[in-house]
């Protein structure tokens, strides 16, 4: 079910992803669920309500359920987008609280055309780049309650691998082989 109005479709393999994602046990107890993933991946949005899993002490959304419903998303979809040539990460979060979250919100993560092919040609260049990525939790009305941005680290696999290699880091630190 989209949350924002949108162009793009949901296909029965991102439909399967959001199902898979939305059952998996670090993203279920955050309280948020995937409402909608189209099926290029590059668009995905959320929704989070206050429930027994996601209550704090005073009666609002505890903000540790705000930002880990959102954190995942902005990496996991570059990590889809780029493919297994790529290597993902996320670098930090800037997270700002505006108002307490009292009945349901709704957040869209978007990743742009635009964006996608300066990432790799920045990449083809440099070897790796390190980008900022906005987002915000909002009720039905727009009203603003918590908004973030995300610094997401890429590169090419094959730089990046170098660069391990350069620290002498071992294989404790390398991401997991993706297929």
């Amino acid at each position: 079910m989209k949350l924002y109005s949108s162009d793009k479709k949901e296909s029965l393999s991102s439909w399967w992803l959001r199902f898979r994602l939305n059952h998996w046990p670090c993203l279920w107890c955050t309280g948020g669920k995937i409402q909608f993933i189209s099926s290029d991946l590059k668009e995905l949005h959320v929704s989070l309500k206050k429930n027994l899993r996601t209550l704090n002490r005073v009666g609002t959304i505890y903000g540790g359920s705000i930002y880990s419903s959102v954190d995942p998303y902005y990496m996991l979809m570059m990590m889809w987008i780029l493919g297994p040539d790529y290597v993902v990460w996320d670098k930090a979060a800037k997270v700002k609280f505006v108002r307490p979250i009292l009945d349901k919100v709704k957040i869209r993560f978007l990743i742009t055309e635009e964006l996608i092919e300066k990432t790799k040609q920045d990449i083809l260049e440099k070897g790796e780049i390190v980008f900022d990525l906005p987002a915000k939790y909002e009720d039905e009305e727009g009203t603003v309650y918590a908004t973030f941005e995300k610094t997401i680290y890429a590169a090419s696999k094959e730089f990046y691998e170098k660069k391990l290699a350069s620290k002498n880091m071992t294989s404790a630190f390398k991401p997991s082989k993706r297929s």
